[in-house]
């Protein structure tokens, strides 16, 4: 009995130390912030992570309200500092989910045509948004916004009245 309470405790220590990440992952994976930009009380969280074939994750987690799963937030990543009144738009991303809060998109090609690499993505010049709505007066409503890249710089404080608007013709 004594060597079957070994052999479980041995097990449960192997299977315990497994990595937490599916083969999908390479390990490399970049966090920014994003920031309350309304009266909404909503904040979170991008997280950027190389798949094994060299494609690129973003996923994104907001903290606040959940919703019914039926509500969702269109999300865009833009070139340039969230402050930019013409940052252009790079990619729609996968909205988020209003009742998990949740999105995640493969990066493809940027509508530039650009491919980005874990390298490239960390030096990209951009910023991540997330609207109220898709269209209408609620689309000028950001929920949460956050520079990426060179952009994200930890020793300048947010500002959210430097937030600008994304223009909805894609």
């Amino acid at each position: 009995m004594r060597k079957i309470f070994v052999y479980f405790i041995v097990l449960i220590s192997v299977w315990s130390c497994n990595d937490t990440d599916p083969e999908v992952y390479t390990g490399q994976k970049l966090e920014y912030q994003l920031y309350k930009a309304s009266e909404y009380d909503y904040t979170g969280e991008v997280t950027i992570r190389e798949l094994t074939d060299g494609n690129l994750e973003l996923s994104l987690q907001l903290v606040g309200a959940k919703t019914n799963s039926a509500t969702s937030y269109p999300a865009h990543l833009h070139y340039g500092d969230y402050t930019d009144p013409e940052a252009p738009m790079a990619l729609m991303l996968s909205p988020v989910n209003g009742s998990t809060l949740q999105s995640k998109t493969v990066l493809g090609p940027l509508m530039d045509g650009t491919m980005l690499s874990f390298e490239d993505i960390q030096t990209f010049d951009g910023h991540v948004k997330v609207h109220l709505a898709s269209e209408g007066p609620d689309y000028k409503v950001i929920l949460v916004t956050g520079n990426v890249g060179s952009n994200e710089d930890d020793n300048i404080a947010f500002d959210a009245s430097k937030i600008t608007s994304c223009s909805p013709d894609f």
